[in-house]
């Protein structure tokens, strides 16, 4: 018998129950996000993706230039606060709900239309032999 079998199935009750679930879930998602540290820096999730990607890089383009100077002012704010060993007062680091999505769809959205571009170059046409 395996030595985790009592956990595991207190696991997946714990999981079967979709109320439980996603109020645990959500905490347990908030506590990770807070032990990361970054929204103490003013940062927001999207702020830690990478710029070296094309479709990033494609992405940032497609921002609105608001999006885009509130973006270059947390990351620059952030760096500042870290070279300086500082984290920002409670009342001005990001908050659970202010820490929204604002880049991922953009490249979520490039990385469909690049699919379907190779799916569309791999496509084979023949033509109808004439009878």
């Amino acid at each position: 018998m395996p030595l985790f079998t009592k956990g595991y199935t207190a696991f997946t009750r714990a999981v079967a129950k979709p109320v439980a679930n996603s109020s645990l879930l959500t905490s347990m998602a908030n506590a990770i996000q807070s032990a990361a540290g970054y929204r103490a820096l003013g940062l927001r999730a999207d702020d830690l993706i990478p710029e070296e990607n094309e479709v990033v890089q494609k992405a940032l383009s497609r921002l609105s230039p608001q999006e885009h100077y509130d973006r270059v002012f947390r990351l620059r704010r952030g760096f500042q606060l870290s070279l300086a060993h500082h984290l920002l007062p409670p009342h001005e680091q990001t908050k659970p709900e202010e820490d929204i999505c604002y880049l991922s769809p953009y490249i979520a959205e490039i990385e469909a239309e690049n699919q379907e571009r190779e799916d569309l170059d791999a496509v084979i046409v023949e033509r109808k032999a004439k009878s």
